[in-house]
């Protein structure tokens, strides 16, 4: 994905991926994806739990 920042938030955007162990910021589809399989009959067993779609951040 090719993305254009205006001045400052390129530094911005790598301060934030330089805490996210994988390295990058997560795509809109990735919350997506977690959020259609919590509504689908695959998930219809999974009660109470917190799901973090982030990369790894919450676990540094």
């Amino acid at each position: 994905m090719n993305i254009s920042f205006a001045a400052g938030q390129s530094e911005a955007l790598e301060a934030m991926e330089s805490n996210i162990p994988m390295g990058r910021v997560g795509r809109p589809a990735e919350i997506a994806n977690a959020v259609l399989w919590l509504c689908s009959d695959a998930a219809s067993y999974v009660t109470g739990r917190s799901i973090s779609v982030d990369g790894g951040f919450i676990m540094r």
